[in-house]
């Protein structure tokens, strides 16, 4: 008669999972074994060690006790004396307080505002009219004038053979002293005879100066001076 076994008891089912938990408890004690180092138990007596370690340390201390900063000498305290003086000895150099009120108003006395006249003088003395009430004229007025260039002008050739004529119109300024300057030519009509024209003028004698509120001025002039063959 066969014995039959209880299905509870039939290991064969449950060889795997044995297995299984075989394997994870090995595992297990390997990794604890990698897990645990060891370690040398010799020591290295600092005293019995000649290596180069131990003379950089020699050499960091001697730097450090030679680098030492000796403290500063103690300087002597100052006294101020102070020397009693008879009211009447006279010191030399003192100081002698000064006000500043004083100085303001001196300040204030010593200096002179411009008169506004003066300024509207020299303003006037730089300032060109062109209109002004007295006008400036030639010494024996315009006869004088127009005959005086009739004479002094010379026909320019190149003007002549071209048969060129007409008026150049020459602009100057006549300064408060009756002087001319800066002449001009204003129109010219060529052949030369603008530059003749100027070199008549710049000969010119001083005119009688413009007058402005009764004070000579300068004056911005235009003359036409006339080209006329014969």
């Amino acid at each position: 008669m066969e014995a039959k076994k209880s299905p509870r008891a039939d290991l064969e089912k449950k060889k795997g999972l044995y297995l299984e938990i075989g394997l994870i408890f090995s595992l297990a004690i390997v990794l604890l074994a990698f897990s645990i180092k060891s370690y040398d138990q010799s020591k290295i007596e600092p005293n019995n060690y000649d290596g180069p370690i131990m003379d950089v340390l020699d050499d960091i201390l001697n730097t450090d006790q030679q680098e030492e900063v000796a403290p500063p000498p103690e300087q002597e305290q100052q006294t101020t004396e102070f020397e009693i003086v008879d009211d009447n000895v006279e010191i030399e150099n003192e100081v002698v307080p000064v006000n500043a009120d004083d100085n303001a108003n001196s300040a204030q006395q010593d200096y002179v505002a411009p008169v506004v006249e003066d300024i509207e003088d020299e303003k006037k003395e730089v300032e060109i009219f062109v209109v002004v009430e007295s006008m400036p004229e030639y010494p024996g007025g315009e006869t004088e004038l127009y005959k005086y260039l009739g004479n002094s002008i010379n026909y320019p050739e190149q003007a002549r053979n071209l048969g060129l004529q007409g008026k150049v119109y020459v602009t100057f300024v006549v300064e408060r002293d009756g002087s001319i300057a800066n002449p001009k030519v204003l129109r010219d009509i060529g052949g030369g005879c603008g530059e003749e024209a100027l070199r008549v003028v710049r000969s010119m004698p001083k005119w009688k100066p413009g007058k402005q509120h009764g004070k000579n001025v300068r004056v911005q002039y235009n003359l036409p001076v006339l080209f006329q063959l014969e």
